[in-house]
């Protein structure tokens, strides 16, 4: 870690966010933020640029509490929690998770219903999963992997990985 002397060095490799964290105390920049935030933050200040400031933090939004039903209303800044996990196993099965499609449904379903959420759920099942952020670059890696190799265990996954994350961004060839 210590060996990263600019922001473009630090922009070749994989980092995560722990590691960020320990760079930005180094440095003596704010730890707080997102992912995409800290690197930004720790860019700057290795090319002695203004680092930018923390964004402020958002009040925590009031989330949903056990027992919820079909008439129970999305509140903003709902996040994909247990209870909503519960809940949509119990109406869908158990093959029900958060994917792109259901994540994207709650975080912008202010005001809309868990029944509106359970049809969201049936509409979008064999639609292609959606863009996976930047941010969770080993959830796309996996993805990737394991399309490419339908047959492959977990460990071999993991170890691909490994390979993967230890070149640098540029000299990264496909997922194969």
């Amino acid at each position: 870690m210590t060996a990263v002397r600019s922001g473009a060095e630090l922009r070749r490799w994989y980092w995560l966010r722990a590691e960020l964290q320990e760079l930005a105390t180094a440095l003596g920049v704010s730890r707080s933020g997102g992912k995409e935030e800290l690197l930004r933050r720790v860019a700057a200040a290795l090319d002695g640029e203004a680092v930018p400031a923390a964004a402020p933090r958002r009040p925590a939004a009031r989330q949903l509490t056990a027992p919820v039903g079909p008439g129970t209303v999305i509140p903003a800044g709902q996040r994909c929690s247990l209870v909503l996990r519960q809940f949509f196993a119990a109406a869908v099965g158990p093959g029900f998770r958060f994917d792109e499609h259901m994540r994207e449904f709650i975080a912008h379903g202010e005001g809309r219903t868990l029944a509106e959420a359970v049809e969201h759920w049936h509409r979008t099942r064999g639609l292609p999963p959606g863009h996976v952020g930047e941010q969770f670059e080993y959830n796309r890696f996996t993805r990737a992997w394991f399309a490419a190799h339908p047959g492959g265990t977990r460990r071999e996954c993991r170890r691909a990985w490994w390979e993967h994350r230890g070149l640098p961004v540029d000299r990264r060839g496909p997922v194969g």
